[in-house]
């Protein structure tokens, strides 16, 4: 089943105004001019990024070496393929299928989509086990279509697919 949207384009922004996450994103957001100067992630930036995402498995990003974490985020910034831009991060001590796109979300020039759970179910899709590159893209190009149509940045619709999700889906 392709994916839709759970509620009006035009109420992207108001439901994104009511986000309420338990971690702030704003020390992260932060980092990404330094990111962009650098090309890549340092070792603090991912153990940050993991934190955010996911507090209990932050533990293993801690593994990565800092010239590790340098070589393969540069790597996954750089590369025109999309499958090995996602699939490269996941090569990463601590990072998942959702933190990679995490840090694509943050830190790549182009507008990435958080996978998340809660965003996944706000365009009417259920969560695959495992997550493939087969998901992944048509995610994005759908997150792309509608940011793009509706004018908002992908953080507020990231924001707003989150939030919706908060409010609304069953336990």
């Amino acid at each position: 089943m392709p994916p839709s949207l759970r509620f009006k384009k035009s109420e992207i922004a108001a439901i994104a105004h009511r986000y309420a996450y338990a971690i702030s994103e704003t020390k992260l957001i932060a980092r990404r001019l330094g990111v962009h100067k650098r090309g890549h992630l340092t070792k603090n930036d991912l153990r940050n990024v993991a934190h955010w995402k996911s507090p209990r498995s932050a533990y293993h990003a801690r593994k990565n070496t800092e010239e590790y974490v340098a070589e393969v985020t540069r790597f996954a910034f750089a590369t025109e393929c999309e499958r090995a831009r996602i699939t490269s991060l996941t090569l990463l001590d601590g990072v998942s299928w959702p933190t990679a796109s995490v840090i694509l979300h943050l830190f790549h020039s182009d507008p990435y989509p958080i996978l998340d759970f809660r965003a996944v179910w706000s365009v009417s899709l259920e969560v695959p086990q495992p997550y493939s590159f087969g998901f992944w893209w048509p995610y994005v190009e759908f997150c792309r279509k509608v940011a793009k149509t509706a004018r908002v940045d992908m953080r507020m619709l990231d924001r707003a697919l989150w939030q919706y999700s908060k409010e609304n889906q069953p336990p």
